[in-house]
């Protein structure tokens, strides 16, 4: 049948009329903004600290260590949920050069002992060292109901069920009722850094004191020395515990530091009574996100109320009461009166209660922290070996210390329409980008497409990654 030119057929078709497709093209690349992220790596000093650190006497691999490392991460924040993904930067040789095999990977991560993981976090701390110092107006302050922390560094600790499909060496049941690892790791809530974590088994106790010291340890040293002198450690109720908070009072003794805790704690039957003491009168208003009055919820201290013999001098115990939302589930206790209660611990002495029970729920950020790294490497462990996995997981964290590293450094300006990309927005606008590489003159251009709506961000990007000093 001949189909006229004003037949409803043929304008459906229009888009596709003329078009045919080749495989002999040139000089494409696929993922050209992930080349940015690799830059960073260099230009920070973090790829050749890791050559250091994955360095043997006696041994030259035919890719370096240190190289293929940071391509991993690149590839995790890439998107890549396997190290079989790691071709989609061999596809890219053209502007990439040589980059390790899928078999050559798994040999780099299976040479990362317990040893070369202490020397890959020192060579991430002294990388980090290199960023905040030329951090464009400083390192960013912690925003706390509408005005911020100023100097303070704040470490969130928190922990996470990641369900395995398959037998993996120390998977196991999860106190969930699912089975996979239970990681437990710290996020700097200034940068969005991931500072330090531990891969557990997925049976590993939510409040255990040894992991959370071990965790939280690695992680301020992770902070370079001049900024770890005002630092503010928050977590949930896991962290409720006599070990932890005895360690984060004697880490506050130290000599030229300022350490405060902000910590969930139970809501026993012995806070329970403290509360049914408290006046109404006593109860003030809480304050929401932006600083204002939270309708519906009130703080109260109930440190005069306690026998708190045996904990750290110095603890105050705050809880916060609300209006539950509708299906809401409530304690025999909360069901008398109606309001729903959080409690936490803290050892700040001065400001209100309203902006001390503020600043500990802005803790739940860590929960957005953990979400992005799910998304980027911590949702899935490649291998049935654990010390694999262990190091899969030390490369998530790379992974989001240069996605965190470039929005700090490389998004500002023209780029400053990309800081707010959650990684799936990211990847489409940037990471993902096709380009042509175009060579003349000695040199080679990544051209992006002009019809792109984030180009002239993007080339942004890459001359801000270029003005970064060189690390010595």
């Amino acid at each position: 049948m001949v189909v006229s030119e004003g037949t409803s057929q043929v304008k459906r078709n229009a888009w596709s009329a003329g078009l045919s497709v080749t495989g002999d093209g040139v000089g494409v690349v696929a993922h050209a903004g992930s080349v940015g992220l690799r830059l960073l790596a260099d230009r920070v000093g973090l790829t050749g600290e890791l050559s250091t650190a994955m360095s043997r006497g006696g041994f030259t691999p035919g890719h370096d260590r240190g190289r293929v490392l940071v391509d991993v991460a690149v590839m995790i924040a890439d998107g890549g949920e396997a190290i079989a993904d790691i071709d989609v930067l061999r596809h890219q040789s053209c502007v990439l050069g040589p980059v390790a095999s899928p078999p050559t990977v798994w040999r780099a991560l299976d040479e990362v002992t317990p040893g070369r993981l202490k020397k890959i976090a020192v060579a991430r701390a002294r990388t980090r060292r290199h960023v905040w110092a030329h951090l464009p107006g400083g390192v960013p302050a912690s925003q706390v109901a509408g005005t911020d922390l100023g100097a303070t560094v704040v470490l969130d600790v928190d922990a996470t069920i990641v369900i395995t499909h398959s037998e993996k060496q120390n998977a196991a049941a999860t106190f969930k009722r699912t089975f996979g690892f239970h990681p437990i790791g710290v996020w700097c809530d200034n940068t969005s850094e991931f500072l330090a974590a531990k891969l557990r088994a997925g049976n590993a106790g939510s409040n255990t004191t040894t992991d959370h010291i071990e965790v939280l340890t690695e992680a301020m040293a992770q902070i370079p020395g001049t900024h770890r002198k005002k630092l503010l450690i928050r977590s949930d109720g896991a962290g409720a515990s006599h070990g932890l908070l005895d360690w984060l009072t004697e880490q506050g003794q130290i000599r030229g530091r300022s350490l405060e805790y902000s910590i969930g704690f139970a809501v026993t039957e012995k806070i329970r009574e403290a509360i049914r003491l408290v006046p109404q009168q006593v109860w003030s208003p809480a304050t929401n996100a932006d600083g204002g009055v939270r309708e519906g919820g009130d703080v109260a201290e109930l440190t005069s109320l306690l026998d708190l013999s045996g904990w750290p001098a110095g603890m105050r115990v705050i809880v916060r009461r609300e209006w539950p939302h509708p299906g809401a589930q409530l304690s025999l206790f909360e069901e008398t009166d109606g309001w729903r209660y959080q409690a936490f611990v803290t050892n700040t002495s001065t400001g209100q209660l309203a902006f001390l029970e503020a600043r500990h729920r802005a803790h739940a950020r860590v929960e957005d922290r953990i979400r992005h790294a799910k998304d980027t490497g911590l949702g899935r462990f490649p291998s049935r070996e654990f010390g694999i996995n262990s190091a899969w997981l030390t490369l998530t964290m790379i992974a989001a210390d240069l996605v965190a590293w470039t929005r700090l450094l490389a998004f500002t300006a023209d780029a400053e329409v990309l800081a707010t990309c959650e990684p799936k927005a990211m990847r489409y606008r940037l990471l993902h980008v096709p380009a042509r590489l175009i060579h003349g003159q000695r040199r080679r251009r990544l051209k992006i497409p002009e019809t792109w709506p984030w180009a002239a961000a993007i080339v942004a990007v890459f001359a801000n990654i270029a003005a970064i000093p060189w690390s010595a």
